[in-house]
């Protein structure tokens, strides 16, 4: 937990005042909040412990079974025409998925070559801004500020 929160497990004062009100407002939620106070920073590890007990008694349960079958291509189910066309339309849908990685390739490699024009032609004009600056007598304030549509 991040210490700079003001609602911490931790005596601060927003704490202690949430948790005198509490006890005003409904002596259990005081009772809560006391016990945030206290234990709180343990909180994270009851919760990780929590989770680790919860998957060891989901594991046995069908839900990993029907996990492992979707990743298995060939688990059949007993009926010949749905396995069939189960197993063409994962083909299917394994080229499409290639054909859509090949085309976001083209595209990063597209954009990356604009890019690469794009800072070329910046660097150009900056050297012929610079060389100008230097024939027209050395008075070399600065850059030239572009105009905004040449960014658009």
């Amino acid at each position: 937990m991040t210490q700079t929160a003001l609602i911490r497990p931790a005596w601060t004062p927003a704490t202690i005042a949430l948790m005198v009100l509490g006890f005003i407002i409904f002596w259990p939620l005081g009772l809560a909040m006391l016990a945030y106070i206290i234990w709180g920073d343990r909180l994270d590890d009851f919760k990780r412990d929590v989770n680790m007990k919860t998957d060891e008694v989901f594991r046995g349960c069908s839900g990993i079974g029907r996990r492992r079958r979707h990743h298995q291509h060939h688990a059949r189910t007993g009926n010949v025409a749905f396995d069939d066309w189960r197993e063409k339309e994962l083909e299917r849908l394994t080229e499409e998925r290639r054909k859509l990685d090949e085309m976001r390739e083209e595209f990063d490699s597209y954009m990356r070559e604009l890019r690469r024009a794009k800072d070329q032609e910046e660097f150009d004009r900056f050297m012929r801004d610079r060389k100008s600056g230097q024939n027209n007598g050395g008075d070399n304030a600065g850059p030239s500020v572009p105009n905004v549509t040449d960014y658009n």
